[in-house]
């Protein structure tokens, strides 16, 4: 049966205010609606970006993964990374290939998946491990510091700037660029700025950037993820220049977040349980996979993508129509009672933990996760030896949702504090 959005807050999951408030919050609202229907109908208000729009809540495992799997019949070319109707130019400048269908996106995908071979991660990891405890080593002796400066929010963005062979000097130009496009509905993100105008500015930065760099490794090829990208070719198929720009939108924003996001979430829902903390922190050889992934269960950075129907469909004895949008809510299928014991638990030796905290099954599963679980690894395994009673001392402050549910649920501010220590000596 499918209702519409009438949970316990009243609020509905189209309006900004259903997301301006901590996640635990958020989560009874879906608990309550999960069990009124797998397909809750509600719609986004008008907003600078365009008309009310009526759409599907996918809040359930089962078809979340359903619909995940089966891309012919809902795509994500007609806008996976926004619940209203974008502009084409739009939705692939920012989307890239995640917002596009077969054969195109198997197209970049291979090329793309040609460049991240296991030599290439498998040798980044002396690479990240450094640039963490860079990080640390500027903030150690201080003692107090907002977590999403120091560490959460310069980390993963390093270490994609280091794989693209980007210099350090121009670190500050990403950072502020992804920043706009993360949190372009908050007032202290966009600084007075129109939100629309700031994406677009922030877009045109990064792939200025990138296209510069670009045209330097097609005459000078490095031993950077770059190089690769610009000669990589699979069945006589490359990027083209006009392609490059836009995924690199996509790997400096979502390419970071996952990270980005669990790092500052993990560190405040540990704070939130100690004896798991505990737990992890006596056998962070033994407990660190399965606590990666139980933070990005719990927290589920990415709060959604969409999904359009492409002709009439059943789903679970609903009939749908083609043009039904689905906006599949991953955090609220992670905490699904039909799949996972005792979900609102937070317990870091979860197994099995079959999460879509990644994304669901099929095409468009996050070609990053590898990478993400290895940097959320390594950045707990040395906060916990380095740090070992850094601890939140405030609530998180989140992004500001302005326009309806935010694709992100990111953080823009945790405090935390621990005990000063001196930095590594470097040799």
């Amino acid at each position: 049966m499918t209702t519409t959005n009438v949970s316990p807050s009243g609020l509905r999951i189209g309006e900004a205010d259903f997301w301006n408030r901590p996640l635990a919050e958020r989560m009874l609202d879906f608990a309550a609606l999960r069990e009124q229907s797998a397909f809750i109908l509600d719609e986004l208000p008008e907003t600078v970006f365009g008309d009310p729009t009526k759409f599907y809540s996918v809040i359930r495992h089962a078809e979340l993964l359903e619909i995940s799997r089966k891309p012919h019949l809902f795509c994500s070319g007609q806008g996976s990374t926004s619940i209203q109707d974008m502009p084409m130019e739009a939705v692939e400048y920012f989307g890239s290939f995640i917002a596009m269908d077969n054969p195109r996106h198997a197209r970049q995908r291979v090329v793309v998946g040609s460049a991240f071979t296991p030599r290439r991660l498998a040798a980044l990891s002396e690479s990240v491990a450094n640039i963490c405890s860079e990080l640390i080593d500027q903030m150690c002796e201080k003692g107090e510091v907002d977590l999403v400066q120091a560490i959460s929010a310069p980390f993963p963005l390093l270490v994609i700037c280091d794989m693209m062979g980007i210099p350090r000097s121009e670190f500050k130009t990403v950072l502020e660029a992804s920043n706009v496009i993360l949190g372009a509905g908050d007032p202290e993100v966009l600084q007075g700025r129109d939100p629309y105008g700031a994406l677009l500015e922030a877009g045109a930065t990064l792939t200025g950037l990138m296209d510069e760099l670009a045209e330097a490794r097609r005459k000078n090829p490095i031993d950077d993820l770059t190089s690769a990208l610009v000669h990589a070719e699979v069945d006589g198929q490359r990027l083209a220049p006009e392609e490059l720009g836009p995924f690199f939108i996509l790997l400096a924003v979502a390419g970071n977040d996952t990270t980005r996001t669990a790092t500052s979430m993990g560190m405040h829902i540990l704070g939130q349980n100690p004896d798991q903390r505990r737990i992890w922190q006596d056998d962070v050889e033994g407990v660190t996979a399965t606590a990666v992934d139980e933070i990005v269960r719990y927290a589920s950075p990415v709060v959604f993508m969409r999904r359009t129907a492409t002709e009439p469909v059943v789903i679970s004895d609903q009939a749908f129509d083609e043009g039904d949008k689905f906006i599949l809510f991953y955090g609220a299928a992670n905490r699904d009672p039909r799949v996972f014991d005792d979900p609102e638990r937070f317990d870091v030796r979860r197994n099995p933990n079959p999460h879509v905290g990644f994304g669901g099954p099929g095409p468009h599963f996050c070609l990053g996760a590898h990478l993400a679980r290895r940097e959320l690894g390594i950045v707990f395994r040395q906060l916990f030896e380095r740090l070992p009673d850094i601890e939140p001392i405030a609530d998180p402050e989140y992004l500001v949702a302005s326009f309806g549910a935010p694709l992100v649920s990111g953080v823009k501010h945790l405090k935390v504090a621990f005990t000063p220590k001196a930095p590594l000596a470097r040799v």
